[in-house]
């Protein structure tokens, strides 16, 4: 379960990096970042 919830918050900071091709703000950025970092760590780590 671990392991699908990563995916899905790593998914939802992809999509987020989509997004900054519009006009970003810091705070956006940081989330994409954190969400990247978060599901990355979620989905591979044991």
């Amino acid at each position: 379960m671990r392991r699908l919830c990563g995916l899905m918050v790593f998914c939802i900071g992809v999509g987020m990096t989509w997004v900054l091709i519009l006009p970003k703000t810091f705070l956006l950025v940081l989330l994409a970042i954190a969400m990247l970092i978060l599901g990355y760590n979620m989905f591979c780590c044991k």
